[in-house]
């Protein structure tokens, strides 16, 4: 059975119509006999969080339910933390955050790619709590327009729909708020980076705001023939006119170019100097191309029915256009410095229309408190795009010449022209009884594909049509118990479902990927400092997994493993004293392994066992000789861990190094230096069928900053 996509926005037209959704319930910040008290209004999760300690998260429950009480994983990063790392890409913001490896393929400002619990994550992102769709990843989103990022870690299905198993990574941008106030600031960098940006915020009146938030920067990589120039508008509103009603807009437009390092074949690791080959580029900048360009539209409606039942409606319209040319190369090197490499040309447009909408309510049975969410979320994503590869001639590694590369016309071509239309009605109850809270969630989703695609190898075309339609029931059980003191063990089971999109070289669909999740673990929020610190483990498997290799033409593929699993333990604390010092640190063992399929017994790519690491921030207090200035470091470990699906590459284990210092020139005007990987260890991420690439080397990021 398809549901299409008219009578699910008919199905919200109901919604809309109908009375119920509620308030959510906030941690307690009082505890007598075991019960919990609230005090004052549950902090909306969209706003700012002073510190590093969020205690609410708007990604696990849809309803702002306190981490404390949520039965599964979740990890927050807020805007402060952010910015004392100098963050300026997903990647940078997720280094310190427990399951992940947050850029497993280094340095790529085309997306980021980081593994959650393991699992590729590049199709994991969301923005605004609606999924940021694309065939081959979601596109780099600017972070300095982020208010915080949250990981809401295994299966989520039950409330986001089609999801990879690994979690959701949920970035959601600076809200309009009814205050004044703003930023203005310029920065340079090295490697090469300046940047000049903005966030402004005004409150017209009690019930209308607006801010706006710009960036233009031009970087350069640790290859300097690869730069990126970004240019970034967004606009947020708020207008309540009533107590009761909030309607907010969220737009955004980004436009950059940005070229992926052609990597150095795997033959010259060991055998040339690191600090050259992470600095040597395989392509050509005279044939380099790249034009990018997304827009996104959407708004945020929160209508209260009754005191005790409000209606939220999530809507966002996303426009994507890619015009690429850059370069690969290959792994054989036969007389230790002639590179052989070739470049693949792509044209993408695609556009997504996503919708969720929900009603909540608070609702009493007994002696249990509900908290009771019924929604529908609807979604469309459209694609036409089309990849060739070309040859090109070869390049010296001791001696390149950048004159053009002699490109030829492509010998292998793939396209797609594929809609994808996915609708999913869930529901969900908290429950809350004494000090026990439990979480039960269940949807079921119709999904339908409908295009065509189709290869051409050196002349011999095979097109196939695309019509495929599949459902899926899945859910979440979750049952946690508050203690007096701030400790709550859980244990949770969740399951999840994704259709793949397009199809494999030969031109069959892929299969649906299917994930389920034990996981146990135990939070504790204290009551004396603001802190918050959990412990998780998990048993996580997903059948049906994409993985890359190459097939006998040399051509890049993808087939669907049979099973495979990720089992793992985490540790995660943050915290924010008195005394000035804000800390976060993880550790992170992850034992993942392909039970079914070609790669039998292997590990899963790109997933370390072992991940650790540890921020810590000191604030000097007002009155002291040095008030004004902070500084901050960090250190980052990423275990050993192969680089393909095959096992045929193992990466070593590297430790890194992070600093942050920033001064208060004065009330107003502030400066901050942020150093990563200090010494400038240069180490290999990433090693596959098209070459091995490096991570980042030092980077220096320098910011003046004027806010009022």
């Amino acid at each position: 059975m398809t549901l299409p996509l008219r009578s699910a926005l008919a199905t919200g037209a109901s919604l809309l119509a109908l009375t119920c959704a509620a308030q959510a319930q906030s941690t307690a910040d009082l505890y007598d006999l075991g019960t919990l008290y609230v005090e004052g209004e549950a902090p909306d999760p969209s706003d700012p969080v002073a510190g590093y300690v969020a205690t609410t998260a708007a990604t696990a429950t849809k309803s702002g339910t306190p981490i404390l009480e949520t039965p599964q994983s979740v990890s927050v990063i807020t805007g402060e933390q952010i910015e004392d790392q100098g963050a300026t890409t997903l990647g940078d913001t997720l280094g310190y955050t427990a399951g992940l490896t947050a850029q497993p393929f280094g340095t790529d400002p085309r997306f980021d790619s980081p593994t959650i619990r393991g699992f590729n994550g590049s199709d994991a992102q969301y923005l605004n709590g609606l999924r940021l769709m694309r065939d081959f990843g979601a596109p780099a989103f600017e972070i300095y327009s982020l208010e915080r990022v949250e990981v809401l870690k295994g299966p989520s299905s039950a409330l986001y729909g089609a999801g990879t198993p690994g979690g959701v990574i949920n970035q959601i941008q600076k809200r309009a708020q009814f205050l004044s106030f703003g930023e203005l600031g310029v920065g340079v960098g090295d490697p090469k980076a300046t940047e000049g940006f903005v966030d402004y915020n005004h409150a017209f009146s009690d019930s209308f705001a607006a801010r706006v938030t710009a960036v233009a920067r031009d970087t350069e990589e640790d290859v300097e023939e690869l730069t990126n120039s970004r240019s970034y508008l967004g606009l947020a509103t708020r207008w309540q006119p009533t107590e009761r009603t909030s309607l907010e807009f969220l737009g955004s437009w980004l436009k950059d170019s940005p070229i992926t390092p052609a990597g150095v074949p795997y033959d010259l690791i060991g055998d040339k100097n690191d600090d050259d080959l992470r600095s040597f580029y395989g392509g050509d900048p005279e044939d380099d191309d790249s034009d990018r360009e997304m827009l996104n539209l959407g708004f945020d409606l929160s209508q209260e029915l009754t005191p005790d039942w409000t209606l939220d409606v999530n809507f966002r319209y996303q426009k994507f256009d890619w015009d690429y040319t850059g370069f690969y190369v290959n792994n054989g090197v036969a007389d230790g410095d002639t590179v052989t490499r070739g470049a693949n040309v792509t044209e993408e447009d695609s556009y997504s229309q996503n919708l969720d909408a929900r009603l909540t309510g608070r609702l009493q049975t007994g002696t249990v408190d509900h908290t009771l969410m019924v929604g529908l979320d609807a979604r469309r994503y459209g694609v036409e795009e089309q990849t060739g590869f070309l040859y090109a001639d070869d390049i010296s590694f001791s001696n390149p010449r950048y004159d053009g590369a002699n490109l030829s016309d492509p010998w292998y071509v793939e396209g797609t022209d594929v809609t994808l239309e996915q609708i999913g009605l869930y529901v969900q109850d908290e429950m809350a009884f004494g000090n026990w809270r439990a979480n039960l969630a269940l949807r079921h989703d119709w999904t339908s594909q409908k295009g065509s695609s189709f290869t051409d190898f050196l002349g011999t075309v095979n097109r196939s049509e695309i019509d495929q339609d599949d459902e899926a029931t899945t859910g979440r059980a979750g049952l946690s118990y508050l203690f007096a003191n701030g400790l709550a063990p859980y244990v949770s089971y969740a399951t999840s479902f994704d259709p793949e999109i397009g199809t494999d070289n030969s031109g069959s669909a892929f299969e649906p990927t299917r994930g389920r999740q034990w996981e146990v673990g135990v939070k504790y929020q204290p009551l004396s400092f603001d802190g918050f610190f959990s412990a998780a483990l998990y048993d996580l498997r997903q059948t049906n997994v994409r993985s890359a290799y190459t097939d006998a033409n040399g051509v890049g593929d993808y087939r669907q493993e049979g099973e495979v699993r990720s089992r793992g333990l985490e540790l995660e604390a943050s915290a924010d004293l008195t005394q000035g010092w804000n800390l976060r640190g993880q550790y992170s063992w992850n034992d993942t392994e392909v039970l079914d399929g070609d790669n039998e017994g292997n590990q899963l790519a790109n997933a370390p066992e072992h991940n650790a690491s540890l921020w810590l921030n000191y604030d000097f207090a007002p009155g002291h000789r040095l008030a004004g200035l902070q500084l901050g470091g960090g250190l980052r470990y990423i275990g050993e861990r192969y680089g393909d699906a095959a096992n045929s590459y193992d990466l070593d284990d590297v430790t890194l190094v992070d600093l942050q210092a920033s001064y208060a020139i004065t009330e107003d005007i502030g400066l901050s230096v942020n150093v990563s990987n200090l010494f400038d260890e240069a180490y290999v991420a990433n090693c596959g069928s098209f070459g091995c690439y490096y991570g980042d080397g030092r980077t220096v990021q320098a910011r003046l900053t004027w806010k009022w």
